[in-house]
């Protein structure tokens, strides 16, 4: 029983001073962290360390400790002297859910923590090289929720949506699982198949679809020729090395003397900002404002700025829908801001946040939000989403023909674009006067039904 209680005592000491840890990281505190930059696995990663004397020293942590913590120790004690197996909590689980508590309680879903093999497997995401099924997925109220389809994947392949539950995979039923234990009976190994039970809003009955599993290395760029004046763009995403296949493919563009330009951030979840910014350089003119990010002190406020361009104005059309996230989102709206492309489709995600990793000192890792980034002309829009000029909406047909409209749609904005010589208002004015024609016709043919 003294083991018990001493082991207890000492799981106490650590939850308190986790707990003190995180609530000080919340409020600011300064010169209580001591934070060493390492190179590893290609990024900067932070390890933390903490001096707890001098944390508990600041009377609001202090304050902290004698009340709030008070309660918690409390509990604790109960749970430890009345649970029937309270000898059977793992220690470190206990830390880890301890940790998971508090970052959830920031009802931020883009700050997280991952133990040990769940980051493992987030820095394999970050390599652009690994073996899925290419869904980013996401827990629904009881299954789990497709979030976002990624580009060039077996997932885009086999048509599957963002909004798609899955709720078997290989006959495993997938109902109150984490996102984690789903994940793993979806993905591994490539070439093997999944079969997966689908739920899809506008379907009266359970989808089977049996997709092959593949390594994908994520393409970031890839282009073509859609007649003799227009080009096609896809980003992907914004990985480190999207910048040299963009250019690459820029210059190719220019040595075409092509004229018009179709790009497509569908489905681009974002990543590295700089990357967006060296992209926006090639289109907006040096010294603009192109994105501030602004943290909780103020000193560490950033502001990016086009660095050269010495490229010929080409007008734009840009696709984006509502997986559109983060760098694509700081891309179109940028575009948008100094008028220099027209949006097609529909709302983009709406992610306006900077995360920053901490690598904790056992190798977990702690995902929190450090900024937000504002427009060129200082807006906030985390949440908001950017609204496009033309929405254009897929129906159900487009799916089982595989037909892009949102694409076909903008061919013919950029041909009505080459028609008013690049003119954005013009060309804008034109389908917004024929979007009212429809309506009032059809308006009319309603009221016209009506009467007889």
């Amino acid at each position: 029983m003294n083991s018990f209680k001493q082991n207890k005592y000492i799981i106490l000491l650590i939850i308190i001073t986790i707990f003190s840890f995180i609530c000080g990281l919340f409020s600011g505190l300064t010169g209580v962290i001591k934070i060493n930059n390492e190179e590893q696995n290609g990024k900067n990663k932070i390890i933390i360390s903490q001096d707890f004397n001098n944390l508990f020293k600041n009377n609001n942590i202090k304050e902290l400790s004698n009340n709030d913590i008070k309660i918690f120790v409390e509990a604790l004690d109960i749970i430890y002297n009345k649970y029937y197996s309270a000898n059977s909590i793992s220690k470190k689980e206990l830390v880890y859910w301890m940790i998971k508590w508090v970052v959830d309680s920031l009802k931020d879903k883009h700050s997280e923590f991952f133990n040990i093999d769940e980051t493992k497997k987030f820095n394999e995401t970050l390599s652009g090289d690994f073996e899925w099924i290419g869904a980013v997925i996401a827990k629904s109220d009881f299954w789990v929720l497709i979030e976002r389809i990624i580009a060039g994947s077996p997932a885009k392949e086999y048509w599957l949506l963002a909004g798609d539950i899955i709720i078997k995979a290989n006959d495993i039923e997938l109902k109150e699982m984490t996102v984690n234990d789903a994940v793993n009976k979806i993905r591994w190994p490539a070439g093997s198949r999944v079969k997966l039970e689908i739920l899809r809003k506008w379907e009266k009955e359970i989808l089977i679809k049996e997709v092959i599993r593949k390594k994908i290395n994520v393409p970031s760029v890839d282009s073509k020729i859609l007649d003799d004046n227009v080009w096609y763009i896809m980003l992907s995403i914004f990985w480190e090395k999207t910048w040299d296949e963009f250019d690459k493919t820029l210059k190719e563009l220019n040595s075409k003397n092509i004229k018009w330009l179709i790009i497509d951030l569908r489905d681009n979840g974002g990543w590295y900002l700089q990357t967006a910014v060296s992209i926006l350089s090639n289109f907006i003119d040096k010294d603009k404002l192109l994105v501030t990010t602004k943290e909780k002190n103020i000193l560490n406020n950033k502001a990016y700025f086009s660095f050269w361009n010495d490229n010929k104005k080409i007008p734009i059309v840009l696709l984006i829908n509502g997986n559109s996230a983060s760098a694509s989102e700081i891309m179109a709206w940028a575009l948008k801001d100094y008028d220099i492309a027209i949006l097609v489709w529909e709302k983009s995600y709406g992610k306006w946040s900077v995360q920053e990793p901490f690598i904790l000192s056992d190798g977990s890792e702690l995902k929190i939000t450090v900024a937000k980034w504002y427009t060129p002309l200082d807006n906030l829009i985390d949440g908001i989403w950017i609204k496009p000029d033309f929405e254009i909406n897929f129906i159900k047909e487009d799916f089982d023909n595989k037909f892009d409209r949102q694409l076909d749609k903008a061919k013919t904005i950029i041909n009505k674009f080459i028609e008013n010589s690049g003119n954005i208002k013009k060309t804008k004015e034109y389908f917004n006067l024929q979007k009212q024609k429809e309506l009032k016709e059809k308006l009319n043919k309603t009221g016209s039904g009506k009467t007889k």
